[in-house]
C-alpha cells in the first residue's frame, strides 16, 4: 500500500475526510450489527425462559409418575434406631426388638520383629481363607512386616492389613502386631488366617496365627439381628451384615445405633401430607416463575421525552405469538377443571386478574385429608398436563422454544457473514478512497509548487510592476 503524509500538498485533512466517507458507506453494516445485536439479545431471553421451561418439565414430570405422591413418614420410640418409608410402605405400626448389632471381623498376630521364613529360608506364605472357604495365599517380597502388610493388601483377599506397635523385646528391639481387619461387614466377612501355603491349609499342617500365644480375635464378625413378634408363636429373626434392615416390612428401612440393643421399638408409619403440599407448592411456584418471565418480557414501557411528548416501547416478547401460545398452555394446564369435573380451586390452586396463580396449603389439606386418592390424583392430573405443556416448550428438538432459539442463532450466524463481507468491502474501499485522495493531494501540490515557480519568474522579468508601485498608482 503507498504511503502518504496527511494532505501535505494540499492542506487539507484526507484523513478524516476518507474517514467520514467510509463511514456513511458503512450504514447499512450498522443496521446489520444492531439486528445482531437485538437477536443475541432475544438469543439470551429465549434461553432464559427454556431453562425455566425445562425445570418446570421435570418438576411437574416427577409430581406425575406413578406413585410419585406415595410419600410416607417413618418414626420410632427409640432415638437408637432410624427409620425411612418409600412409596411402597403402607400406614401402620409395628414393634421389634434389636438383639445386636453387626460387626466387621478384626484380629491380631502376636507381637514379632520379624516375617518367619519356611525350611528353605524364604519369608512364609501367608493363607487368608473366607467365610465360604475360598483361598487366598499371599508371598511377601522379605521378612519385612512392612512387606507383608503390603502383600495383604493387594491380594484382593478378604482382610487388609496394618502394622501397629507392639512394644520392644528384651533386648530393646521394637516389636510390631500385624492387624487384620475383614474388608465385608457381618458373618460373610469372617475370615481365618494361616501361616503356610493353601495346599498346607487344606492338608491342616499349616499354623493358625490367631491360635498362638498373644494373638487374638478383637472383634468376631458378626451380623445385626433383630426379632419380629418376641414372645409370641409368631417371633421371627431377621438379620443384616450391616446395622441396616432394609425392608422390614415392604419400603421400610431401619438403621439400628448401639442404643437400639435390648428393647422394643414401635415403628410408626404415617402419610406424608406435608411432603404432597410441598410438591403441589412447587408446581405452583415454578408455574408462575415461568409466566413472570414472559410477562416481564411481553410489557410496553411508555417515556416522557424533555418536551413532554410520549413513546412506548413494547418488550423482547411483545407481538410473538410462539411464546404467548406457550404462556396460554401452562395457564390451562393449571387452571382448567380435571377429567373429573374438578376445579383446581378446590384444591387451593386459583388464578389471579394478573394471570399468576395462587397456592392455599391450608384449603389443599383439608382436601387431602377428606379424600386423599381424589386430591392426589386430581394434583397428578394437573402436573401431567403442565408437564406437556412445558415440554411442547423446551423439548430439546422439538420444542417451540428451541425453534425460536435455532431461528435465532441462524439468522446471527448469517448476520456475521454478512458484516464480515462488509469489512472487506470497507477495508477496500477505504485504500481506493485513500489512493484518489493521495493522487488528488499529489497532483494540488504539484499545482501549488508551479503557481509559486510562474510567480517567482514574474516578479523577476524587466519592468514588472512591483505590488506597491502598482497600489501607487492606482491611487
Amino acid at each position: 500500500m503507498a504511503i502518504s503524509i496527511n494532505g501535505l500538498g494540499s492542506g487539507l485533512d484526507l484523513t478524516s475526510i476518507i474517514n467520514s466517507l467510509v463511514a456513511v458507506e458503512a450504514l447499512p453494516q450498522q443496521q446489520l450489527k444492531q439486528t445482531q445485536a437485538g437477536d443475541q439479545s432475544m438469543i439470551s431471553v429465549l434461553q432464559t425462559l427454556n431453562g425455566k421451561a425445562s425445570a418446570l418439565s421435570d418438576l411437574a414430570s416427577k409430581a406425575s409418575a406413578p406413585g410419585a405422591l406415595n410419600l410416607f413418614t417413618a418414626t420410632t420410640s427409640n432415638s437408637a434406631v432410624t427409620a425411612t418409608a418409600g412409596p411402597t410402605a403402607t400406614a401402620g405400626t409395628f414393634s421389634l426388638t434389636f438383639n445386636q448389632l453387626a460387626q466387621t471381623q478384626v484380629d491380631v498376630t502376636s507381637a514379632m520383629r520379624t516375617w518367619p521364613t519356611d525350611s528353605t529360608g524364604a519369608p512364609a506364605a501367608l493363607t487368608l481363607v473366607d467365610s465360604t472357604g475360598k483361598q487366598t495365599q499371599i508371598t511377601p517380597a522379605s521378612t519385612s512386616l512392612d512387606d507383608v502388610v503390603s502383600a495383604i493388601n493387594a491380594s484382593g483377599g478378604p482382610a487388609k492389613a496394618m502394622k501397629v506397635s507392639a512394644g520392644t523385646d528384651a533386648s530393646g528391639n521394637p516389636l510390631y502386631r500385624l492387624q487384620l481387619t475383614a474388608t465385608q461387614s457381618g458373618a460373610a466377612g469372617a475370615f481365618k488366617v494361616y501361616q503356610g501355603t493353601g495346599a498346607q491349609v487344606t492338608g491342616g499342617t499349616a499354623t493358625d496365627l490367631m491360635a498362638q500365644p498373644g494373638a487374638a480375635v478383637v472383634t468376631a464378625a458378626q451380623d445385626a439381628s433383630a426379632t419380629l413378634y418376641a414372645g409370641t408363636a409368631a417371633a421371627q429373626t431377621i438379620t443384616s451384615s450391616t446395622n441396616t434392615f432394609t425392608n422390614v416390612v415392604p419400603g421400610v428401612n431401619l438403621t439400628a445405633a448401639s442404643g437400639a440393643v435390648g428393647g422394643n421399638v414401635t415403628v410408626t408409619v404415617a402419610a406424608d401430607n406435608a411432603g404432597i403440599t410441598k410438591q403441589a407448592n412447587d408446581l405452583v411456584a415454578s408455574v408462575n416463575d415461568l409466566l413472570s418471565n414472559i410477562s416481564d418480557n411481553t410489557k410496553v414501557t411508555t417515556t416522557i421525552n424533555s418536551t413532554g411528548g410520549s413513546s412506548a416501547a413494547g418488550g423482547l416478547f411483545t407481538g410473538d405469538s410462539t411464546v404467548g401460545s406457550i404462556s396460554d398452555s401452562i395457564t390451562n394446564a393449571l387452571y382448567l377443571p380435571t377429567s373429573s369435573g374438578h376445579s383446581p380451586s378446590e384444591f387451593g390452586i386459583s388464578i389471579q386478574q394478573d394471570g399468576s396463580f395462587t397456592f392455599d396449603s391450608a384449603k389443599f389439606g383439608a382436601a387431602l385429608a377428606a379424600d386423599p386418592a381424589g386430591t392426589e390424583s386430581a394434583l397428578q392430573e394437573i402436573a401431567g398436563r403442565v408437564a406437556t405443556a412445558a415440554k411442547n416448550a423446551s423439548d430439546p428438538v422439538t420444542g417451540s422454544v428451541t425453534a425460536l432459539i435455532a431461528g435465532r442463532q441462524s439468522e446471527v450466524s448469517d448476520l456475521t457473514s454478512q458484516i464480515s463481507d462488509w469489512d472487506s468491502r470497507l477495508a477496500d474501499r477505504k485504500a481506493a478512497l485513500t489512493a484518489l485522495y493521495n493522487a488528488m493531494d499529489t497532483s494540488l501540490g504539484a499545482l501549488k509548487s508551479q503557481q509559486s515557480w510562474l510567480t517567482s519568474q514574474i516578479a523577476g522579468l524587466p519592468g514588472a510592476p512591483s505590488s506597491s508601485s502598482s497600489s501607487s498608482s492606482s491611487k
